[in-house]
């Protein structure tokens, strides 16, 4: 718990994020008024050398702009500004980055600042990667809207610097929303909605291919600075992406809460009413990480049911095939049929 950060841990950087919403909102004629309504800051105050956000913060921030311009394509037009960003040495050493494995390492080890409100992990998948983003601090109103702006994020960013529009497949889990013609301009035709994940997927041949801008020399300068200016303190995940790793990790153990309230140092009673600051239960990010092993256990190995629930310790097949019906919604063989599908339509 204490190296984890939550929605009121104040760490980010308000002349990055906020800086970044402030400009955009005077871009669109928005009065400051607007923007800080419900926070304690004024126009100054907010992008301060000295003024660290909490998430809350940064949420109440994102809100107020969703709801005072009537355009659909705000989420999209911040996300093409928000990566490399203006962090300092972070952001020179993604600049400088070698290849697209690089610069994704560098956002997941680093995603306290470059995404703090939703986390970032690769997934193999066949011959794809797939980036998928899991809640860090949000909130579920502003979800869709924050998954818009960080695809278009590492969109935009492995375009400039690969010097090419890389063939990114786009998959959303939610319903089709009415203004679909956005993603079409600002991320392209191949887009899916109603997947079990939000993920963006390349073919793994793309994440080694050198990048024009690359200095092996600089991205490794960079971090080293970077690290050295960190408090000791300082925390590089959220409590929910810390405890989707720690959950992946051990998922064949049959993690329970208990055991994992020891191994985080709290009481049952006290996690509890931590998750649910963030909307969720034990339960729900179990079953989340168990839908997401599944997945990369079927679309790898090709397990049947009844080897995917030897290996996650259930009794017999039909109990996992209602567990993963649960999880994703979809049943074990729905989503076979949905994984042959996208390679056919490829």
């Amino acid at each position: 718990m204490k190296t984890s950060y939550q929605t009121g841990t104040r760490f980010i950087p308000a002349r990055y994020q906020a800086a970044l919403l402030l400009e955009y909102a005077r871009s669109q004629d928005l009065a400051d008024a607007v923007l800080l309504r419900d926070t304690s800051y004024d126009a100054a105050t907010l992008v301060a050398e000295q003024t660290l956000l909490t998430p809350a913060e940064y949420l109440q921030l994102l809100h107020n702009l969703n709801q005072a311009l009537p355009s659909r394509d705000t989420s999209f037009m911040l996300g093409q500004q928000l990566l490399p960003g203006h962090l300092g040495n972070l952001s020179h050493a993604l600049l400088q980055a070698r290849n697209l494995r690089q610069a994704l390492d560098i956002l997941i080890r680093y995603q306290a600042w470059l995404s703090p409100l939703l986390a970032p992990h690769l997934m193999i998948l066949g011959d794809k990667t797939a980036l998928y983003w899991t809640d860090g601090c949000i909130t579920p109103r502003l979800r869709g809207f924050i998954v818009e702006m960080m695809m278009t994020a590492v969109s935009g960013m492995s375009r400039w610097l690969s010097g090419v529009r890389l063939p990114w497949q786009y998959r959303f889990n939610r319903t089709q929303p009415a203004y679909v013609e956005q993603y079409a301009v600002h991320l392209g035709t191949d887009t899916r909605f109603n997947d079990y994940f939000d993920a963006m997927l390349i073919e793994s041949s793309w994440l080694d291919r050198p990048w024009p801008r690359a200095n092996e020399m600089t991205v490794t300068l960079a971090l080293a600075e970077f690290e050295r200016h960190l408090a000791t303190t300082s925390c590089r995940q959220s409590l929910l992406s810390t405890l989707y790793d720690y959950l992946a990790e051990r998922i064949r153990l049959a993690p329970t809460l208990e055991r994992t309230c020891a191994d985080f140092g709290c009481s049952p009673a006290t996690f509890k009413r931590h998750l649910a600051l963030h909307h969720t239960h034990f339960q729900a990010e179990l079953d989340l990480v168990r839908a997401h092993v599944a997945l990369r256990i079927i679309d790898n190995q090709g397990y049947s049911n009844e080897q995917i629930a030897a290996y996650f310790g259930f009794h017999d097949a039909n109990n996992f095939r209602r567990s993963f019906k649960r999880w994703t919604g979809l049943t074990p063989s729905m989503l076979r049929a949905h994984l042959l599908d996208s390679r056919l339509l490829e």
